[in-house]
C-alpha cells in the first residue's frame, strides 16, 4: 500500500502550449508499470481551457468545483457543474475548461498507451470558446 499525503507532491503552472489561460495541475498518482492509468486534479481559472488534444485510451472527467466546458469537435459546447462525470471517448477530438466568469477544477483520469497518454492539438480560439 502507497498513500500519497494531501500536499505531498508539487503543483505545477499548466503549459502555454497546451493551456489558454491560468491552469494549475496537482498531481494525484502517476501511472506505474505495470499500471497505465493517472491521475490529476486541474483548476482552471476564469475562461482558461485546454488546446484541442485526444487521448488513445480515453479520458474519465469528474468535476468538483465550479462551473466548466467542453467540447468535442463538431458538437456543441457542453456546460457541466460539481459532481459531474464528462468522459471522452479514445481518439475523440475535445477541449474543456472553465466558464468565461467562474473557476473550475475537475480530477483527470486517463490512461497511455505505450506511454503516452495525450495528443496536444491546436489552441481553441476565443471564438470557438465563446460560441
Amino acid at each position: 500500500m502507497e498513500i500519497k499525503r494531501a500536499g505531498s507532491q508539487s503543483s505545477a503552472k499548466g503549459p502555454a502550449d497546451w493551456f489558454t489561460g491560468t491552469v494549475r495541475i496537482d498531481p494525484l498518482f502517476p501511472a506505474t508499470d505495470p499500471a497505465r492509468t493517472a491521475g490529476n486534479a486541474v483548476t482552471f481559472e476564469p475562461g482558461a481551457r485546454t488546446a484541442w488534444h485526444t487521448h488513445p485510451l480515453g479520458q474519465i472527467l469528474i468535476v468538483t468545483a465550479g462551473c466548466g466546458r467542453a467540447q468535442r469537435w463538431g458538437g456543441p459546447i457542453e456546460e457541466f457543474r460539481p459532481g459531474d462525470v464528462v468522459m471522452f471517448a479514445p481518439g475523440e477530438k475535445h477541449w474543456h475548461g472553465a466558464a468565461p466568469t467562474t473557476a473550475m477544477t475537475h480530477i483527470a483520469i486517463q490512461e497511455s498507451l505505450n506511454g503516452k497518454p495525450v495528443d496536444w492539438l491546436e489552441k481553441v480560439t476565443d471564438e470557438q470558446y465563446l460560441a
